[in-house]
């Protein structure tokens, strides 16, 4: 994990597999920033939606339990998410490198679509 003081808040990137870990230790909750049709098509089983066009800091859970990390489909918007989370006045939060093509690169299990019938299923590594 990357770290990068803001302030006095803290920026992390993690890596696929530190978030690969947080999701089986549940220690982490993923929230996808992508629009509600890419999350449709294909999502990281178990992560929350909440796209960027809507994002509102003051909407996201605490982190006393979990710890928070975005992801997107490149990394892009989840960074941006992730600074004016910070902006808003979140003193830690984090993002996935790569977003969910590195995921999927990776060969991490997701819920994609099946082509044929339109409905979710599980694509495993």
């Amino acid at each position: 994990m990357k770290t990068e003081t803001v302030g006095d808040a803290s920026f992390e990137t993690w890596t696929v597999e530190e978030v690969a870990k947080g999701i089986a230790d549940k220690s982490i909750v993923v929230i996808d920033v992508r629009t509600p049709q890419e999350y449709m098509f294909e999502h990281i089983e178990g992560a929350l939606l909440m796209p960027m066009a809507f994002f509102k800091p003051d909407a996201l859970p605490g982190q006393s339990d979990k710890r928070i990390v975005f992801h997107c489909g490149s990394g892009v918007r989840s960074e941006r998410v992730s600074r004016a989370a910070l902006d808003a006045g979140i003193k830690t939060i984090a993002h996935m490198e790569g977003g969910f093509a590195a995921w999927k690169a990776a060969k991490q299990p997701y819920v994609g679509t099946n082509m044929a019938t339109g409905a979710p299923q599980r694509v495993s590594a």
